[in-house]
């Protein structure tokens, strides 16, 4: 796979990342349980794959996800080479703060479970799901915390991932972030991303974007899977899905390759985080990421309509 470059961090990643909430085992989100063998499999289906890229976090599953990635690397003994791997600065789950003080410790605890002496790429992670907002943004406060972790070598590239734009993008507009990590805000069904996407690009901020499959209707399709956003979706939330869905079918394409692809070949896009959770969608995701669309469907797909809305403004947030 052709490679891009993070900014000036010497970083560069493939346009394909995995991501590895799921293997943190988080039914109450994916609706299915991961067992540490199929985990360990799927971590190792990554490493032996063209894409070197993989993000985590340290509150998926509590701290399964970076645990299971962990193991592994410790089994090949290290990173493989030129492999890139992102995670997270989280707050405290039971207190929900995330002052510098627990940032710092967020990323001991990282460099602990995953075996690692520096991180490539870590992220500030969910600040709307925090106690105070202040205690991140302040003079000495967490994001303060993440640079001064930049300048002493510990992590190569810094940046945030969140959801909700309203926070998230005057953020951007008060760090030189290096990345940013969007999800469900940029895909066929929603495009809320799109101002900050514009800005981001302009300031040379590498954009990661997370979930175009829309938390997985979009790959496994409105019958099988009729969930949007985590959420349960009635008949009228599913109509656009339906749609995107009858202009896929009358070009013979599948609905899941139109959705990775539509975000793999926005220009300001540098890599598309697709979660996984077994190896078998490892494989299908590099699949998909081949096959030939007609031009004559997108633009059909230009001519439906689509969201500006908040996709996760009424979503029951459940992280274990």
């Amino acid at each position: 796979m052709e490679k891009r470059k993070i900014a000036k961090t010497g970083l560069e990643v493939t346009p394909l990342c995995f991501g590895t909430s799921a293997l943190g085992n988080m039914p109450d989100t994916y609706g299915y349980a991961v067992d540490e063998d199929r985990a360990r499999d799927t971590v190792n289906a990554i490493f032996d794959g063209p894409a070197n890229f993989l993000d985590t976090s340290r509150n998926y599953g509590l701290g399964r996800s970076e645990q299971r990635v962990g193991a592994v690397i410790r089994e090949r003994g290290g990173l493989p080479d030129g492999f890139v791997l992102s995670t997270k600065l989280d707050r405290d789950m039971e207190t929900r703060r995330l002052d510098a003080d627990r940032a710092r410790t967020s990323l001991e605890e990282s460099l602990e479970v995953l075996g690692l002496d520096r991180i490539p790429m870590l992220h500030l992670h969910d600040p709307e799901h925090c106690r105070d907002l202040n205690e991140i943004t302040r003079e000495g406060g967490a994001l303060d915390e993440l640079f001064k972790m930049k300048d002493e070598g510990i992590v190569q590239a810094v940046g945030l991932a969140m959801g909700r734009l309203d926070i998230m993008l005057p953020i951007l507009k008060d760090w030189p972030f290096d990345t940013l990590i969007s999800h469900n805000r940029y895909t066929l069904l929603n495009r809320s991303a799109d101002e900050m996407f514009d800005y981001a690009a302009k300031q040379g901020m590498a954009i990661l974007n997370a979930a175009p499959y829309a938390s997985g209707v979009l790959a496994k399709g409105s019958a099988e899977m009729p969930i949007i956003t985590y959420q349960k979706a009635d008949e009228a939330a599913l109509a656009p899905v339906k749609r995107i869905e009858t202009v896929c079918a009358a070009h013979g394409v599948a609905t899941g390759p139109v959705a990775l692809q539509f975000s793999m070949k926005d220009p300001r896009i540098a890599s598309t985080v697709i979660g996984v959770s077994k190896p078998e969608r490892v494989a299908q995701t590099l699949e998909w990421a081949e096959v030939e669309i007609p031009d004559a469907v997108w633009r059909d797909l230009e001519e439906l309509d689509y969201s500006m809305e908040d996709p996760e403004a009424n979503r029951v947030y459940r992280p274990a």
